[in-house]
């Protein structure tokens, strides 16, 4: 039985790069990994870079400039609100309150108490 990383509670889903220059560590990443990414579109217009495992979606290069480069991991969770306020009261900070993103699912980002940055995500729920 295969199990779905997008609609599993607890299972890494995505990882997303975010840094000054993403167009640059997409290349970088592309050569070294011989990664595909394709720009995905997205419901208002724009387009995502996203990394493709076969034809699968694993992860992506945000298009919004970050301070500094890192890789932001994805976990899915049941409800984001309800973990993301799990992870508050047990010593996290919120450096991105829950928010929706059109056809992406449900979001926040918090830093754990050892100094870690983690993404929770709810995904839309597909019709079978």
């Amino acid at each position: 039985m295969s199990v779905n990383p997008m609609q599993t509670h607890g299972a890494f889903s995505w990882v997303e790069f975010q840094g000054q220059d993403s167009a640059a560590a997409r290349s970088f990443y592309e050569k070294v990994l011989g990664w595909t990414v394709t720009d995905m579109p997205m419901q208002d217009g724009s387009s995502y870079p996203g990394i493709l495992l076969g034809e699968q979606p694993i992860g992506g290069f945000s298009p919004k400039p970050a301070s500094t480069s890192s890789w932001l991991a994805y976990v899915t969770v049941d409800d984001v609100d309800t973990r993301t306020q799990a992870a508050l009261e047990a010593g996290a900070k919120v450096l991105a309150e829950p928010f929706s993103a059109p056809g992406v699912g449900r979001i926040s980002v918090i830093e754990d108490p050892f100094g870690a940055s983690l993404a929770f995500i709810t995904y839309p729920q597909k019709d079978s």
